[in-house]
């Protein structure tokens, strides 16, 4: 069986990576999509496609049909006369229809498409609604819940919306570096984070379940990978995310070693562990790591394996991360990840 060299994936990791990446996603059929609106924003912005879509087909099949007509009815033949034929000029009426007609479409288009735009713009905020801080940073998303007081990365966790229970979702975005842009097509449009700035978007999902979701700005070397993960939980499941994320990091005896390890190496100054004194906010929050499914903003699985090599060296999963090699020992990389896989 034909193999890759593994210079060539090293060459070019990062393509590889994504590949791989749209692999998987195509058999777990989880390709975000705009063709499958799951909230009344995303919706709006389908509806609107369709009706766009439309009318481009329709031009599309009068103008290929008229020429279609055109160069079968008028093309050349043996026993036409040699030279060009009558040329006509002057039809007033042809001239303002292929004018006005244009026009009023690009007119239409325009209106329905401002309409759209703006009333998602303006929905009225729900007073239940939830409101979620999201900040970008390279090349990872970061979610704060002022009113819960918990700070999560990467896995955006937010209620569905239904009949008895008619919830938005309100987020706030903004960037801690370069502009990046929040993206989960089935969900919303694309909105961008801008660094000193603060923008706006919502969302009222109707089915439960997870919606992926992409950064679509290009925000630097990883930004192919940095990937979300929005989870739309029923009422009863986002209360008791909250309620856990909520708790303290747990604090094992077991793994005291892992824990020093942890606090006396560059790791507290850019990660935060809650009851410890790691308040570093350069990284992700760590004091609920392992309740997430995924490492590194969605780009490999979140298991003790994965966490280990992605501290001893990061750049074998995401060339370009920020974070560091920590040049540990093994006998240190065991005991910070078996530290780590207590934070649940």
């Amino acid at each position: 069986m034909h193999t890759v060299p593994t210079e060539y994936l090293i060459r070019f990791g990062d393509a590889t990576v994504c590949f791989l990446r749209t692999a998987t996603l195509l058999a777990q059929d989880r390709i975000p999509t705009t063709l499958a609106p799951a909230s009344t924003p995303a919706h709006q912005i389908f509806d609107l496609s369709i009706f766009v879509v439309t009318i481009s087909g329709g031009i599309f099949l009068i103008v290929g049909g008229l020429l279609a007509v055109a160069l079968l009815k008028f093309r050349a033949r043996k026993t036409d006369p040699a030279g060009e034929p009558a040329q006509i000029y002057g039809s007033t009426q042809i001239e303002l229809a292929w004018t006005v007609i244009p026009l009023l479409i690009v007119v239409i288009l325009f209106l329905t498409t401002a309409r759209i735009i703006f009333a998602i713009q303006d929905a009225p905020k729900p007073t239940t609604a939830l409101d979620v801080t999201v900040i970008g940073h390279q090349f990872w998303w970061e979610f704060q819940y002022p009113k819960y007081r918990i700070v999560s990365a990467n896995e955006l966790h937010i209620p569905l919306s239904s009949g008895l229970a008619h919830d938005a979702t309100f987020l706030k975005l903004t960037s801690a570096d370069v502009n990046h842009s929040f993206w989960v097509p089935q969900l919303a449009g694309k909105t961008d984070l801008i660094a000193n700035h603060v923008n706006s978007m919502w969302v009222d999902p109707q089915r439960p379940g997870l919606y992926l979701g992409q950064c679509a700005q290009f925000c630097g070397t990883q930004h192919a990978l940095m990937l979300l993960r929005i989870y739309v939980d029923t009422p009863e499941q986002f209360a008791a995310w909250i309620t856990h994320q909520q708790q303290p990091a747990r604090q094992d005896p077991a793994v005291a070693a892992g824990r020093r390890v942890f606090e006396t190496q560059a790791c507290m100054n850019c990660h935060t562990i809650s009851g410890t004194p790691a308040t570093g906010r350069f990284g992700p929050d760590l004091t609920h790591l392992m309740s997430r499914e995924t490492l590194a903003s969605g780009t490999i699985d979140n298991t003790p394996a994965n966490l280990r090599q992605w501290i001893k060296s990061p750049d074998t999963f995401k060339r370009g991360a920020l974070m560091p090699a920590m040049q540990l020992s093994d006998k240190q990389l065991d005991e910070v990840t078996a530290y780590l896989e207590t934070l649940k």
